[in-house]
């Protein structure tokens, strides 16, 4: 059996080709950006007034001078206007050009207008103030986004602001999910006694959304036969499958066997770790790759977040070093396997902690409803103090 750390090595050999495509801004929103975004201007363009009010030329302040009339108004979205008289102001509203001829901006608090006149009740008025000056921001031609950043809402915002309507972004995989086993039944129906719903298809389909993949779904009987036909199609139309269960040694396990007699090259089956042992890797012609998961709801989810969510990100080149949170209570766990464990995360004087999740099984879905994340033990030990820190992976 291969270690946590060498499966995942070997699964990050085989990376997604990721190619370009260009989507509609609003639905970049969670890609990743295949294209460098620059300046086309400096932002802001102009001075921007930043408070409404009036604009003066600050060094007309004076002990004894402290009126002025007012020569008209600038609205946001107007050409600039020149202030005519020195010791006049315009009013102005916020986003508007800043007058030529003037350099600070009093707000309508700060004043008392009457016929007219704007008077300036502020005692200080310094050059400069409540404007927000041309290329402050950002200068033309200047990058504001580099490639491979992975797009969020305030990325949308600097997207629009350059004129990007539509956005280069990399392409992802066409992913296939299929849940195995005639214990399974759809969740619109009433199982016998001796089934249960697919859950783990739905599970894993969310889990892709929240990666912007749409997932079809698909369910394989317990049937070589019909389980090679169905593989077949499913693998000739998606560039990814991921399989929920029948890769143990369960004599109605055939998926290793089917898919291998689909052309599989296996890469590895069997990993040193509880739970998620039985979890199978390999890849088909095309760069195409398959992700046999065990069938228990955790080892499923457990897997999902270790190998195959690692795997696309590495592809699109978003690797992250994994934080890790110091343990709030002892745990034994004698098997020399890597033990991963379900949390609940929490902050205290700066620090992260773990609480574990008691749990039934890897059978227990509903245990994960508790955890935040998943705190990974070492396999060359049996005791694991409170107050240790170990790796985590967020869900």
């Amino acid at each position: 059996m291969l270690s946590v750390e060498e499966a995942l090595h070997q699964i990050l050999q085989h990376p997604f080709p990721f190619q370009e495509e260009a989507v509609p801004l609003l639905q970049a929103v969670g890609r990743v950006l295949a294209q460098k975004v620059q300046a086309d201007r400096d932002f802001p363009p102009f001075d921007r007034v930043t408070m409404d009010g009036i604009a003066i030329k600050a060094s007309e302040i004076k002990a004894d001078t402290r009126t002025f009339k007012v020569e008209g108004m600038v609205p946001a979205g107007s050409p600039a206007q020149i202030l005519q008289n020195s010791h006049h102001c315009l009013e102005v509203m916020t986003g508007a050009v800043l007058p030529l001829g003037t350099d600070a901006v009093v707000p309508y608090e700060q004043c008392l207008l009457q016929e007219g006149i704007a008077t300036v009740l502020a005692e200080n008025v310094s050059s400069g103030q409540n404007i927000h000056r041309q290329g402050t921001d950002g200068k033309a031609g200047e990058v504001l986004l580099q490639k491979g950043t992975k797009i969020a809402p305030a990325h949308i915002g600097i997207l629009a602001s350059v004129g990007l309507a539509q956005v280069w972004v990399y392409r992802l995989p066409t992913v296939a999910i299929c849940s195995t086993g005639d214990e399974l039944v759809e969740v619109t129906e009433n199982p016998l006694p001796h089934q249960v719903r697919r859950s783990n298809s739905y599970m894993l389909a969310a889990a892709l959304g929240q990666e912007n993949i749409q997932a079809s779904l698909f369910h394989l009987p317990d049937q070589p036969e019909e389980m090679t036909k169905e593989l077949k199609r499913i693998t000739e139309e998606h560039e990814v499958l991921i399989c929920s269960g029948a890769v143990s040694k369960g004599k109605f396990d055939f998926l290793p066997q089917v898919l291998a007699g689909l052309g599989m090259q296996k890469v590895f089956h069997a990993v040193a770790q509880k739970p998620g042992k039985p979890l199978l890797f390999g890849t088909m012609p095309d760069n195409k790759v398959i992700f046999g998961l065990p069938g228990n709801p955790v080892s499923t989810f457990v897997c999902y977040h270790l190998f195959f969510r690692p795997w696309l990100q590495a592809s699109l080149q978003q690797s992250k070093e994994l934080p890790t949170a110091q343990l709030t209570q002892d745990i034994t766990f004698a098997p020399s396997l890597t033990y991963h464990v379900p949390v609940v995360l929490s902050y205290e004087n700066g620090k992260m902690l773990a609480t574990p999740v008691k749990t039934s099984g890897s059978g227990d879905l509903t245990s994960l409803l508790k955890a935040t994340a998943l705190l990974t033990l070492p396999p060359k030990k049996s005791f694991f103090p409170a107050g240790e820190a170990f790796p985590i992976t967020l869900f």
